[in-house]
């Protein structure tokens, strides 16, 4: 027998590993939630060390797997996103999410035009470019951002921050899109001398969005429905299986999208409907347990690749120039574009300044530049892909290891234990009514 043969077979070494990231799904959170040390900071080291190990020979650069990489990003985002409005208790109203429109109809799109104007000027790249580069930063990711978000459904943890950058994060994923496809058109008109502003307004803005709340409105009143409301003794919450809430996930997103309009976006809107078609049942406890357990596992798995990916060479080609936009748009466009928003908005001033400084970028800023350079002819993708990692880094050192503290002061000054506000979902969960 040789020494290959004592070796384990690769499937033997998948299972293990598999059972180890579960494993750590359930135990690192727990471990964490003291620490100034967030869980993607802890996969991400994870995934350096592994693919530092002379035995791995895989490089998951994402220019390598573009499809692969906008499609896993993909779906991590639009289980994140479910999670979002499940989790979220505060009812849908006008008055009620001002601070949501703030975010969503200021901040943003003063990033977008921040980052777009650095980028062109600082960088050399082309309008489109430094478009798409734009759309794939300025939103808050709703994936890495799940430490500054409200608490399980019903635990009351909803503070005015904490329900601002949930709310943010649910709809700016499905708000940056059109942008996106402006970049797309702006590259693909300039190539072929086609028009593109009524494509773009009547199509990708006006259809995609209205279609996309439109269908997660419907697919949402469906199933709650189905789960609370059918007069018959088969209604789904008599199964007391939470994976309905990931079935609603896959049947809005796909719809919507058969359609063409913005999956993310109906998701975020099925997701709140489904909530309000009883929001007082326990069961919600129950689709939101199985949606953030999926999404830590799949979300432990991109950050572990991601790791990877910064030890095999996604910030080779960075430059101090890079460094120095990466740097101006985590702490300057983010934060001031965030505090013009809150102008005037009847919240304390530390409320404020930790809204506009949780600009969390992550999977989302992944799948967008993905998605984009997947529909675009770009040179020097390597390039883009290095600043777009470098922020995404840098994005989750800053504010992985600032949100403990931070959002710790934040209950101490609003009167609330924060060991109590950290404590696991089973040990916050409401009493059932």
């Amino acid at each position: 027998m040789t020494a290959a043969d004592l070796l384990p077979a690769p499937y033997i070494l998948f299972l293990t590993g598999a059972g180890v990231l579960i494993a750590l799904v359930a135990w690192l959170p727990l471990a964490l939630r003291r620490l100034p040390l967030s869980l993607p900071i802890v996969c991400m080291g994870i995934g350096a060390c592994l693919f530092l190990l002379p035995q791995i020979t895989l490089e998951p650069l994402p220019w390598r797997y573009p499809h692969i990489t906008e499609r896993f990003s993909e779906l991590i985002v639009v289980i994140a996103l479910m999670g979002a409005g499940l989790k979220i208790d505060r009812v849908f109203g006008v008055r009620r999410w001002g601070i949501t429109w703030r975010l969503i109809g200021i901040t943003m799109p003063l990033s977008i035009l921040g980052i777009a104007v650095l980028t062109e000027w600082a960088l050399g790249v082309p309008v489109a470019v430094a478009l798409l580069l734009a759309a794939s930063l300025a939103p808050t990711d709703p994936v890495l951002a799940s430490d500054v978000q409200v608490g399980p459904p019903k635990t009351g943890e909803e503070d005015e921050v904490r329900f601002g950058l949930t709310s943010e994060a649910g709809f700016n994923d499905g708000a940056a899109f059109p942008f996106v496809h402006l970049a797309i058109l702006l590259a693909t008109a300039a190539a072929a001398g086609k028009p593109w502003l009524v494509e773009w307004l009547s199509y990708r803005v006006a259809w995609e969005i209205a279609g996309g709340i439109g269908a997660g409105w419907l697919v949402g009143r469906a199933f709650g429905w189905l789960t609370f409301h059918i007069p018959a003794e088969s209604k789904l919450v008599k199964t007391g299986d939470g994976l309905i809430a990931l079935s609603a996930t896959f049947v809005a997103y796909g719809l919507t999208e058969a359609v063409h309009a913005y999956g993310f976006l109906a998701v975020f809107v099925a997701a709140l409907t489904f909530r309000h078609a009883h929001r007082e049942h326990d069961f919600h406890h129950e689709m939101h347990t199985i949606i953030e357990q999926v999404e830590r596992l799949v979300m432990m798995l991109l950050l572990i690749l991601f790791g990877g990916a910064l030890v095999s060479g996604l910030l080779a080609g960075v430059t101090w120039a890079d460094a120095a936009v990466a740097a101006v748009i985590l702490l300057v466009i983010r934060p001031l574009s965030g505090w013009v928003a809150l102008l005037g908005y009847p919240a304390a001033t530390g409320e404020k300044w930790t809204l506009s400084f949780f600009g969390i970028r992550g999977v989302g800023t992944i799948y967008y530049l993905a998605y984009g350079l997947n529909h675009m002819a770009v040179a020097n993708a390597e390039r883009l892909w290095g600043l777009a990692g470098l922020v995404v880094f840098l994005s989750i050192l800053l504010h992985g290891l600032t949100v403990t503290p931070i959002m710790r002061s934040l209950d101490r000054r609003h009167g609330r234990d924060p060991d109590a506000a950290a404590a696991p979902p089973g040990e916050r969960r409401a009493p059932a009514d």
